[in-house]
């Protein structure tokens, strides 16, 4: 076999072995379930959650609602994607395998300003009630997820609210950082609005030091770093939705945040080698700044023979900037410039999608349509150094310009994605979902650099669900995914990581890559609501799969970049489970954990042998749990997480990186006064746990086995206790 083909009869092999886990279990939950009844459990597996049910709770918003049910645990922002390799795929009707949130239905035409951060502005009295959607079917707003959180507002013809949260941060550094949200919403007929304003603190104060010792071993010198991110998050958005008549609505939405980021850094750098030198000290200034905008809309009609035509629009930007400045620092106070580093990225991106979904026959049900999207960066970075030779400017710090390849670029895309998608309804127990999607795209490179490529995907997708029982669900998923591209691996940037290199160079001829996704989903709904257990096994044959790869214009001058590497593989499999411990005669006690275990084999560009992915853990262990004392109307939780290290580790050009971490641990309390004022008390990193890193790096190539330097940098932000005070009126 080839050095660059991966072997995948061993791994598919351990995939198949692994699929007997959730059968196994399916099949023996199907039988204990057939002793037991869910009251709430419909015979189409959706579950339904009425306002009375959460009353005990005494919740203030929608998201102490959807936290209170088993299976369900929503953060109080849209989060963002894992760090594991495979990530999300292109287009709006690409699912997205997790839970989704949808506001009567509809979810928003939004990435920033999306449904799921609408939770938190959402008084509880507004609730009529909540259902969890776990089939599929052409009447739903999304596609391709494990399940759907539906929030059905009541129906009343004219009311209108105002929430608000006061919250303060108290870091390791005894710094306090006040925040704050302010939230109107109102209904008032066929009309609602939602507008919020909010400011939330974002500082940072992370402490490192680093140690290392030369290929032989011996001393070379200890570093210890002091970094402050003074940054707070001030964000202004709405939300419309209008009914023009039982058959016809609209939504819009905006979005404007400023999140500036300006760091400052101390460095101190104490020579081993040499211990008679004074220690050098150095201090950067990086005044970053960042905003971002959207705007989205969607419309929608019902025919009266059941089709739909549904349109939905998306425009964002984000621009972001800094000016990266370091300085010598000597003894008797004055200061030499070493770097200047000036960067400025701005992403833009248009969204149009329209469909048209009818029923063909009884039970089968089609949507058509077409989705097109531009993507536009412009690029900028400027680098100035005390060269020797060269004429010093001062649009660069008072350095010499040095030529930075692909620093000033514009990049382009243009896609286009028709679909088709077809629901079959096979008996009251069994659906199948097909899709099939193709996509083609143009993207077109100009500046100091200049491509232009087309490229062409067929992108099927099948999902059957088989409901054993209404509490038991099986799910098995086929799909092929074509990632997102990030746009920003196309053109030169700062190089963040490491203190010793200034940039990173981009990739011109960077293709998308994808991957066929074959997923196997158990899920039993405990009865009587005590909990949900899941058992989910997947694997993913990826193709085209980026990591870095060499792009040195010569052996003395090595570089590396982003780039496509051939094949790779990868296997999951999940164990998740929360429960109450009503066994114990403590309903009140919901019990939350997570086993993950994780492989993945691809052959490194560099050394030419097989390793994991980049950045690719091998598993986790995480468990929690909420104790509710409604007598009280008192919350108190915490939650363990626990990484399993070994095996996250970066391969680079002329370096090899691995990171480790302590059990990350979590807690808070909260109690609910004054009928709907609620005092919550955070405390983030309470274990207190560093992370650190371990750099092996080499003289000339990685390949070449050099060993010039190990290093060890460990670092930490400390807890960080926040109190926050929430209410509406």
């Amino acid at each position: 076999m080839h050095s660059n083909q991966i072997k995948t009869s061993a791994p598919l092999r351990l995939f198949l072995s692994r699929i007997k886990l959730p059968i196994l279990a399916a099949l023996v939950l199907a039988q204990l379930s057939s002793a037991f009844a869910q009251d709430n459990v419909g015979d189409d597996s959706t579950i339904m959650y009425s306002a009375d049910y959460f009353a005990q709770w005494a919740p203030v918003t929608a998201l102490d609602m959807i936290n209170r049910i088993p299976g369900m645990n929503i953060e109080s922002t849209a989060g963002s994607p894992g760090s594991n390799a495979s990530r999300g795929g292109r287009g709006l009707g690409s699912g997205g395998g997790g839970t989704v949130i949808l506001i009567n239905g509809k979810r928003t035409a939004g990435k920033n300003n999306n449904t799921q951060s609408q939770l938190v502005r959402i008084n509880a009295n507004q609730v009529d009630y909540i259902e969890i959607i776990r089939g599929t079917g052409g009447e739903l707003d999304v596609r391709g997820s494990t399940q759907i959180a539906n929030i059905v507002m009541s129906a009343q013809q004219s009311n209108s609210s105002i929430s608000y949260d006061i919250n303060a941060d108290y870091y390791s550094d005894s710094q306090t950082e006040p925040g704050g949200s302010l939230s109107y919403s109102a209904q008032a007929g066929d009309l609602n609005v939602l507008v919020n304003a909010s400011a939330e603190p974002q500082y940072e104060h992370r402490e490192s030091f680093e140690r290392s010792v030369l290929g032989d071993f011996s001393l070379n010198d200890t570093v210890t770093e002091d970094r402050i991110r003074d940054q707070t998050t001030y964000t202004l958005s709405t939300n419309l939705d209008y009914r023009f008549s039982d058959n016809t609505s609209a939504r819009f939405n905006a979005l404007y945040a400023e999140n500036d980021n300006p760091t400052t850094i101390s460095r101190l750098t104490l020579n081993l080698q040499n211990t008679a030198n004074a220690p050098a000290l150095q201090r950067e200034d990086i005044p970053g700044e960042l905003s971002n905008w959207e705007i989205g809309g969607d419309f929608e009609h019902r025919f009266s023979s059941g089709a739909r035509l549904k349109t939905l629009l998306i425009a964002n930007e984000n621009d972001t900037s800094n000016t990266r400045e370091r300085f010598d620092v000597f003894g008797d106070g004055t200061e030499t410039q070493n770097l200047f580093l000036d960067s400025s990225n701005i992403i833009q991106e248009r969204i149009l999608r329209a469909s048209y979904t009818m029923d063909l026959i009884e039970n089968h049900n089609i949507e058509f349509g077409a989705e097109s999207a531009q993507t536009i960066l412009d690029s900028e970075l400027r680098l100035g150094l005390p060269l020797s030779t060269g004429t010093p400017s001062e649009e660069f710090g008072g350095l010499v310009p040095s030529t930075v390849p692909n620093a000033s670029t514009r990049v382009e895309e243009i896609r286009y994605e028709p679909f088709l998608i077809h629901n079959w309804r096979i008996n009251s127990r069994m659906s199948l979902e097909t899709a099939l999607v193709y996509e083609f795209s143009e993207i077109d490179q100009s500046g100091d650099s200049s491509n232009k490529r087309d490229f062409s995907f067929f992108k099927p997708k099948i999902d059957y669900r088989f409901d054993i029982t209404p509490q038991l669900q099986l799910r098995m998923l086929v799909e092929k995914i074509v990632r997102q591209i990030n746009f920003v691996d196309f053109v030169a940037v700062t190089d963040s990581e490491d203190d010793d290199s200034n940039t990173l160079a981009g990739n011109t001829e960077l293709r998308p890559d994808f991957w066929w996704n074959y997923n196997l989903l158990a899920e039993y709904r405990l009865p009587n609501d005590t909990g949900v257990i899941s058992a989910n096994i997947y694997q993913h044959n990826h193709k085209d799969f980026k990591q870095r790869i060499d792009v040195s214009s010569s052996p003395s001058n090595l570089a590396s970049a982003v780039g496509n590497i051939g094949s790779g593989v990868m296997h999951v499999m999940d164990l998740k489970g929360s429960v109450r411990l009503s066994m114990f005669d403590m309903p009140n006690v919901l019990v939350t954990t997570l086993v993950s275990v994780r492989d993945s084999e691809v052959t490194d560009p560099f050394l030419e042998e097989d390793r994991s992915f980049n950045n690719y853990h091998r598993g986790q262990f995480d468990i929690g749990f909420r104790h509710d004392i409604p007598a009280w109307k008192m919350n108190y939780g915490l939650k363990w997480n626990n990484r399993f290290d070994g095996d996250l580790k970066r391969w680079d050009i002329d370096d090899i990186e691995s990171d480790t971490q302590k059990p990350f641990v979590t807690a808070f309390l909260e109690v609910t006064a004054f009928s709907n004022t609620s005092f919550r008390l955070d405390i983030d990193n309470l274990s207190d746990s560093p992370q650190c890193r371990e750099r092996e790096r080499y003289l000339g190539h990685v390949r070449d086995g050099i060993l010039e330097e190990l290093e060890k940098r460990c670092s930490n932000t400390g807890r960080i206790i926040s109190f926050k005070i929430s209410g509406n009126f």
